[in-house]
């Protein structure tokens, strides 16, 4: 009963989020952001040992700043959320520009390598604008929530506007399917999920678990890898999801080192934007040799 109750005012709340006026819940969310980083949490110790990992050569007041940085604007992607769970085809049209630099129409076998940057669920602007522009279907894998419910919801949420959440766990043929179709292929690959298909490869100069997907999926496939990243336009007032050309020279023979490269231009693009990056993942929980891990 109450966790029925829980749910379903979870979902109201979300229906309330979506029908605010944008700027006032861009406020709502720098507001609960600020609360977040004032408040000592499990994430927050998370989140201050990335920044400490990562950027050793910035003062104790430096990171401190910069976590607050964060804290804000993960407040507002998470009141964001609700417009793109439940927002209309105008409303995400209004937060998100695409620019690309490939033709999204040409059906070209291709996987769009997406960084946990903020911004990160604002790739749902291709599936919501695919009808419009010609452009193919939008399909990913989605890693499974512990609500049940929400779950449940959230996928048919993506899948609105005709996407296809593909579960990760057993579903690689019908990715690969999917990719020779030339539906557009979203994979995230800077998170640890764990140490199968995965490799440790640098990460802010850190031996990082990295999942070695992209580079097997191009490999079998022959599909393009292009680089898709979601971040705040100049003034802040919404989002620019980037869509690069296709590396050169990838895959290789070597899923190592090709997984290695890719998480060089994470970092690239993440020291432009540092405090838009998703530092509340545990994203070195596992260590090689049996080392310690940095969050207990």
């Amino acid at each position: 009963m109450f966790k029925n109750f829980s749910n379903y005012s979870g979902l109201a709340l979300l229906r309330f989020l979506a029908s605010l006026p944008y700027k006032t819940l861009v406020s709502i969310g720098y507001g609960l952001g600020f609360l977040a980083a004032h408040i000592p949490s499990d994430r927050n110790r998370v989140v201050q040992k990335n920044l400490e990992l990562c950027f050793p050569e910035l003062s104790a007041q430096e990171i401190d700043l910069l976590r607050k940085k964060h804290w804000r604007l993960l407040g507002r992607s998470l009141v964001e959320k609700s417009i793109i769970w439940l927002g209309s085809k105008k409303q995400l049209a209004d937060m998100i520009e695409v620019q690309s630099e490939v033709d999204l129409t040409d059906r070209q076998p291709r996987i769009l390598v997406n960084m946990h940057f903020i911004g990160i669920e604002g790739s749902i602007i291709l599936s919501a604008l695919a009808k419009d522009k010609g452009w193919p279907r939008t399909s990913g894998f989605f890693q499974r929530m512990k609500s049940p419910f929400f779950n449940k919801k959230i996928i048919e949420w993506r899948n609105r506007f005709g996407g296809n959440s593909i579960d990760r766990q057993g579903n690689t043929i019908e990715l690969i399917r999917e990719i020779r179709k030339g539906s557009f292929i979203i994979i995230a690959p800077d998170i640890d999920l764990g140490l199968k298909d995965s490799t440790f490869v640098p990460f802010f100069n850190i031996q990082t678990n990295t999942i070695t997907a992209v580079s097997r999926l191009a490999k079998i496939t022959g599909a393009q890898v292009c680089m898709m990243i979601t971040t705040l336009n100049n003034n802040e007032a919404g989002y620019v999801c980037s869509i690069s050309k296709p590396l050169e020279n990838f895959p290789t023979e070597n899923p190592e080192a090709d997984t290695a490269r890719l998480n060089q231009i994470f970092e690239q693009e993440i020291r432009l934007r540092p405090a838009e990056y998703y530092w509340v993942h545990k994203r070195f929980k596992n260590r090689p040799f049996n080392e310690a891990s940095p969050y207990y």
